[in-house]
C-alpha cells in the first residue's frame, strides 16, 4: 500500500478536482502491475494497473489508495474492470467521500465475491487527500496562505518598495508551491501595483487560474493576469458594465457578486463548482487579513527574509480586523521550518486542518 502511496504522487501536475490515487497489483508475491491517475479524463489508477497486468490479474490482489469507483464519469466504473479481470481481492486505504461511491464500491465488489479490506494506511491516505477530503466535505476549496515578510513582519519598505524581500532561492520555492495549487488569488492593489504573471513559470507546470478581488473593476484590461486569458475578476453588483465588457473582450471571466464586497465564501464556493478545489492566496496584507478574519484558510506558507526593515510606515503582512486577544489569534498546527535560500519557510495547518 505503500507503494501505492507513492505512485499516487506521480503526476508532474495536480489530478484535481480528482484525488490522488495510486495502485498496486499483486499476484503470488509478486507485482504484476502499477498505476496512478493522472487527472480528470485519463485512466484511473485500477484501469491503468490492470492494462499492464493483463491476464497475470485474475486470482491477484489489487492494492488501491482509494475506494474504487462504481459509477460512469469520464472513464467507466473501476469496480466493472476489477470484476473482469477477475481480481480475488481488493485492499484500499480509504473511504471515497463522494456521494456517488461513499461504500457503494466495496459493496458491488463484495456482491461479486471479491474479498475486500478497507483502511490499510488511512491516515497517510488521507494527509495525501487533504484537499479533495476538505472538497467533499465543505464544498469549499483547499485555500492557503502565502507571504514573504522581513524578520519585524514588514512585506514592504514605507516607501512602498517590495521588491525584493526574499532571495531568489526562496522565490523559486514559492513558485513550487504556486505550482501545486490550481488558482492563485490576490487582491486589486497587488495588480495595480506590481502587474504580477502569477504563474508557476515552471516546465511542466500546469496553467494557474489568476483570481483578483476587484469591488470596483479596477484591473487593467492589458494587465498580465488578464492577458494569460485564465483571469477571474470577482466584482460587487455596482461595478461598472463597461469596464467589465473591456475585460470580457480582454478573455477575462467576471463575476458579480451582490453588496458592496465580494463576498469570499460564495466566490470558494463558486471556484469549486468550476473544478478548482486548490486556491493559494498571496496577498496583499488586506487580502490576507480578510482570508484569515473570515476563517477560511487552511494551510500557511510562511517565508521569512533575515532582514529588518523597521518604520511605523512600512505595511505588514497582514491587515484585516485581527484578533482582539491572543488567545483568539490564528495558531499554526504541527508547524514546521525549513531552509528557503537565506532565509526560512514555515508552514503550517490553519482552521479546521490544525484542528486534525
Amino acid at each position: 500500500m505503500r507503494l501505492a502511496l507513492e505512485l499516487a504522487r506521480r503526476p508532474r501536475t495536480p489530478p484535481y478536482p480528482n484525488p490522488w490515487v495510486g495502485c498496486v497489483i499483486v499476484r503470488r508475491g509478486a507485482i504484476v502491475g502499477r498505476g496512478w491517475h493522472n487527472g480528470p479524463g485519463t485512466r484511473h489508477a485500477e484501469a491503468a494497473a490492470l492494462r499492464k497486468a493483463g491476464s497475470r490479474a485474475r486470482g491477484a490482489t489489487a492494492y488501491v489508495t482509494l475506494e474504487p469507483c462504481c459509477h460512469f464519469g469520464r472513464t467507466p466504473p473501476c469496480t466493472d474492470a476489477l470484476i473482469r479481470a477477475g481480481v480475488a481481492e481488493v485492499v484500499y486505504a480509504m473511504r471515497d467521500p463522494n456521494p456517488l461511491v461513499r461504500g457503494k464500491g466495496a459493496r458491488i465488489l463484495r456482491s461479486h465475491g471479491i474479498r475486500v479490506v478497507g483502511g490499510v494506511c488511512s491516515a497517510e491516505a488521507r494527509a495525501l487527500n487533504e484537499v479533495y477530503l476538505k472538497y467533499r466535505s465543505t464544498g469549499l476549496p483547499f485555500v492557503s496562505i502565502k507571504a514573504a515578510a522581513s524578520l519585524d513582519g514588514k512585506t514592504a519598505t514605507r516607501t512602498g518598495r517590495s521588491k525584493w524581500i526574499t532571495d531568489g532561492a526562496a522565490r523559486r520555492r514559492g513558485l513550487l508551491i504556486r505550482a501545486e495549487h490550481q488558482a492563485i488569488l490576490v487582491g486589486i492593489t497587488t495588480v495595480l501595483r506590481d502587474d504580477p504573471h502569477l504563474g508557476p513559470r515552471l516546465r511542466g507546470a500546469m496553467e494557474t487560474w489568476r483570481v483578483v478581488l476587484d469591488s470596483g473593476l479596477r484591473t487593467p484590461p492589458g494587465s498580465r493576469v488578464v492577458r494569460t486569458r485564465k483571469c477571474i475578476v470577482a466584482c460587487s453588483a455596482e461595478a461598472s458594465c463597461a469596464r467589465q465588457a473591456r475585460l470580457e473582450g480582454q478573455g477575462a471571466q467576471v463575476w458579480r457578486f451582490p453588496g458592496r464586497r465580494v463576498p469570499l465564501r460564495r466566490l470558494l464556493s463558486r471556484l469549486a463548482g468550476l473544478g478548482i478545489i486548490s486556491v493559494l492566496v498571496e496577498g496583499g496584507s488586506e487580502v490576507l487579513g480578510s482570508f484569515l478574519d473570515a476563517g477560511l484558510a487552511d494551510r500557511a506558507y510562511w517565508f521569512i527574509a533575515p532582514t529588518i526593515i523597521g518604520s511605523r510606515k512600512a505595511l505588514s503582512a497582514v491587515g484585516g480586523a485581527g484578533a482582539a486577544w491572543p488567545s483568539r489569534a490564528p495558531r499554526l498546527g504541527n508547524p514546521r521550518v525549513e531552509s528557503a535560500g537565506d532565509g526560512w519557510l514555515i508552514v503550517g495547518d490553519l482552521g479546521r486542518a490544525a484542528a486534525r
